[in-house]
């Protein structure tokens, strides 16, 4: 499981996009970007602030935007390297997700056996088995519903409109250089 959760973090990023001369992306190496790149997998929507704000403004509606928050709060709970801070965070995490009194309690296997004992000597992976299922929950039920969604299908327009646009532009621009010069 720690290896497999390392692998995750360590994760390649995608190269940044390749220029024209006149700083444009070049449309021949041009990366997938926005509601494409989200279409593609979870894991990418997630690494999108933008998509992350689509979703649970999705998720929202389907009463289940506490799964994105929980798992949002581990990924930064695996950034922190204060051990004070870190009991903090583990502690936040616990009242606000996990305890039977929790504001917004998600639904994991294992939870009746948590207890606030494991606050005690908290380590950046301790939620890791808990985030694992919620992403899995994500992932294959409500990210396929979000990805069928009005709110999806309609940014995914909106998105296409501007980049058809946009490229009209860049096809007008690039034919007043050349009858130009």
């Amino acid at each position: 499981m720690f290896n497999r959760a390392v692998s995750r973090l360590s994760r390649k990023r995608p190269p940044s996009d390749i220029h024209d001369g006149d700083g444009t992306p070049s449309s021949s190496h041009q990366t997938v970007k926005g509601t494409a790149k989200w279409a593609t997998s979870l894991e990418n929507l997630l690494e999108d602030p933008e998509g992350i704000k689509r979703f649970r403004e999705f998720l929202k509606k389907e009463f289940s935007e506490e799964n994105v928050l929980f798992w949002l709060a581990c990924e930064d709970f695996k950034k922190i390297q204060d051990k004070k801070q870190m009991q903090e965070k583990a502690k936040d995490i616990y009242m606000t997700f996990l305890s039977s009194k929790a504001s917004s309690q998600v639904n994991v296997e294992g939870q009746s056996r948590l207890n606030e004992k494991i606050l005690e000597e908290p380590h950046p992976l301790m939620f890791q088995k808990l985030q694992d299922q919620i992403f899995n929950l994500m992932k294959y039920d409500s990210y396929s519903r979000f990805l069928k969604s009005d709110l999806f299908l309609k940014h995914k327009r909106t998105e296409e409109e501007e980049e058809d646009a946009s490229d009209s532009q860049t096809v007008a621009k690039r034919a007043s250089r050349i009858y130009n010069t």
